[in-house]
């Protein structure tokens, strides 16, 4: 089963995508969509919409894993990445893609066996877990990464 996990955002949107076989996961490719800045928002989404479009084409996942929109401070940051985690939930629709969505606690519980877990947590068991090498960079792309992971662990699809 091949997994497109997805941090969203709206300047910079980090996927990885994992393949898992006998039991395994295997780290297929992470990395981001960035949009630039001061740019005006239908603009910005056209880009995320391109280029997301471009990732399900090359990687041809078998399902979507999407990280639950959180903020705690800023609601005018929480509605461009709303816009953003929208165009790509309708992309993913519009190619037959199940999505599962899932909260920063749920990633964090999967990945880490702890829901409360540090940032810096998640990255290292998510590069153990891939058998990498240095830990993934940036940030959204390795959290893109631990999205696939926990998509995997907690709907028990490692196949």
């Amino acid at each position: 089963m091949r997994i497109l996990g997805i941090d969203p955002g709206i300047a910079i949107v980090g996927f990885g995508v994992v393949d898992f076989f006998r039991r395994e996961p295997v780290h297929i490719r992470h990395g981001v969509i960035r949009t630039p800045a001061n740019t005006p928002l239908p603009s910005r989404l056209l880009t995320v919409y391109e280029d997301f479009t471009e990732l399900l084409e090359t990687f041809k996942p078998d399902a979507l894993a999407i990280e639950e929109l959180y903020f705690q401070k800023n609601v005018n940051t929480a509605l461009p990445v709303a816009h953003s985690r929208g165009v790509m939930l309708m992309t993913a629709q519009r190619f037959g893609l199940p999505v599962a969505e899932y909260s920063p606690q749920q990633v964090k519980l999967a990945v880490t066996g702890y829901g409360a877990a540090e940032k810096k947590q998640v990255m290292e068991m998510t590069r153990t877990l891939l058998k990498l090498k240095a830990m993934p960079r940036p940030d959204d792309a390795a959290d893109g990464l631990a999205i696939a992971l926990c998509h995997a662990y907690s709907a028990g699809r490692i196949v």
